[in-house]
């Protein structure tokens, strides 16, 4: 398994118009992915590379709550423009707006060759309600009846080559359905095996997969949502769950394959055991928005095997900016804190350039937004800090600020962390917080000198003190509201 790795997301069928309105997967220059590099990603996520169908595009894409997210993110967008959810695949073949198979496989090469692995989407719960796959292997999805379809006409739909047949499309329990899509059956052996069949295909194409919505398959979780429509069919809830059995079979074949879940609703800790590699944090994501500082410290604290599984964000396709739900500021001093924890580092294109603006998938053009000077060089800094050796192979070891005295109590807005390898030291600090704040924190510098050497590695400033105080009483620590030091020691 890859330790503390950094993933940057892409918007592959948006992005790629960056490099000419016609430009291919083979067109990107290497020079893009190198400055990546230099900054310390080791995976590209390209988010969207699988044939979609143009069918749903007119009767599921134009919604007024999705016209209204079209006017807000792009005010100049044109029918033309949308071009359809990149969760809603055809089939797992490359969309032919980006190229060829061959063009994706030498985008792998290209990667490989930089240290970087390319991850794919393995959309596990649905495919189009458009998809050819309903005319060739209807088995593979979840039938309904008339009756179903006369009650609960926006969970289920009539297929549009053979009307005598009725399917459920995908959902999610606690929102509507998503109308652009089919539901696959879970409960059918058939499909359970087609779907493992699929991403032994993926396995081939790239080095891991990012599994949308992957507490869907958990058998509990698809005995709750479809539990009217499975006792109907006569489908009964299998033994073993799909994910070990699948997991299993791909790593036998590719081992070193990386499997990230899109989880939610406290279930991250079981799609772990069940094989999965990584999965999502949205817990921590809400704890920071929130200021949920004690939240965040209790989060922290959890076994450093969940940690380490645990995928760290601040925005994705799916979340609001980060400038923009947490402030500036704000989103600054919690990139600090997810790139210096243990586990995944995840991160979506745009965030580094302080990008506000959150452009619905459905979008294939992206409005023109100026960087942001100040957020840019602050995560220049940050990524080129947090790539040290350190912060990878490191001893991670949360430190518990403690109160500087004179019964100030801001203390309890800092968070502390200490990195240690070999002979070098890293000690983080974070006021979460919008006012000053001090605080003390004791730690042993381990160093036969009297005094310690700190130098802040966000400004190269040093500090000179006195080993034995830092010890006993406490590093004296006072930063700003929302500022950062990531102090060096190496004896």
């Amino acid at each position: 398994m890859l330790l503390n790795p950094k993933l940057y997301e892409i918007n592959t069928r948006v992005w790629i118009k960056r490099f000419g309105e016609t430009a291919k997967l083979s067109d990107i220059p290497d020079e893009y992915f190198k400055k990546l590099a230099e900054k310390g990603i080791n995976i590209i996520w390209m988010m969207g590379v699988w044939k979609t169908s143009g069918q749903v595009i007119d009767k599921c894409c134009f919604s007024p709550d999705l016209i209204s997210s079209y006017n807000k993110a792009l005010s100049d967008w044109k029918k033309e423009d949308v071009i359809g959810s990149p969760y809603a695949i055809d089939v797992y073949e490359v969309n032919p707006a980006l190229g060829t198979l061959d063009d994706l496989k030498k985008l792998r090469k290209q990667l490989n060759k930089l240290g970087i692995k390319l991850f794919l989407d393995f959309v596990s719960n649905h495919f189009s309600a458009a998809s050819e796959l309903i005319n060739t292997n209807p088995e593979l999805f979840l039938r309904a009846d008339e009756e179903l379809l006369a009650n609960d006409p926006a969970t289920f739909f009539r297929a549009d080559k053979d009307k005598t047949q009725i399917f459920a499309h995908g959902r999610d329990p606690f929102f509507p359905a998503w109308t652009d899509t089919v539901q696959l059956n879970y409960f059918n052996p058939a499909a359970r095996n087609f779907m493992t069949q699929t991403l032994l295909h993926i396995s081939d194409i790239c080095d891991g997969v990012r599994c949308d919505m992957a507490i869907l398959l958990l058998n509990n979780v698809f005995n709750n949502t479809w539990m009217g429509v499975l006792n109907k069919s006569g489908y009964h809830k299998p033994e073993k769950e799909f994910w070990s059995e699948a997991i299993q079979t791909v790593k036998n074949k590719s081992n070193d394959f990386t499997f990230l879940a899109e989880a939610y609703w406290d279930l991250e800790w079981e799609l772990q055991q069940l094989g999965f590699d990584f999965t999502y944090d949205k817990r921590l994501t809400d704890r920071l928005l929130s200021d949920d500082i004690y939240g965040v410290k209790a989060h922290i604290d959890a076994d450093i095997s969940f940690q380490q599984k645990s995928a760290r964000f601040l925005e994705n396709h799916d979340e609001q900016r980060a400038v923009v739900s947490f402030g500036e500021q704000r989103s600054l001093a919690a990139a600090v804190l997810i790139s210096t924890i243990p586990g995944m580092k995840f991160y979506f294109d745009g965030q580094f350039e302080g990008k506000k603006i959150r452009l619905p998938v459905q979008l294939g053009r992206e409005p023109v937004e100026k960087p942001c000077a100040f957020v840019k060089d602050y995560y220049e800094k940050l990524l080129l800090i947090a790539k040290d050796k350190i912060f990878i192979e490191g001893e991670f070891k949360r430190l518990e600020p403690i109160s500087a005295g004179g019964g100030n109590d801001t203390f309890e807005n800092i968070f502390a962390f200490r990195w240690k390898l070999n002979n070098e030291m890293r000690i983080i600090t974070i006021n979460y917080s919008g006012a000053a704040a001090q605080c003390r924190i004791i730690f042993d510098p381990e160093t036969k000198e009297a005094k310690t050497k700190l130098t802040d590695l966000m400004t190269g400033e040093s500090y000179i003190r006195k080993t034995e105080e830092i010890k006993r009483t406490g590093l004296y620590v006072e930063l700003k509201g929302y500022r950062s030091h990531i102090f060096s020691i190496n004896n």
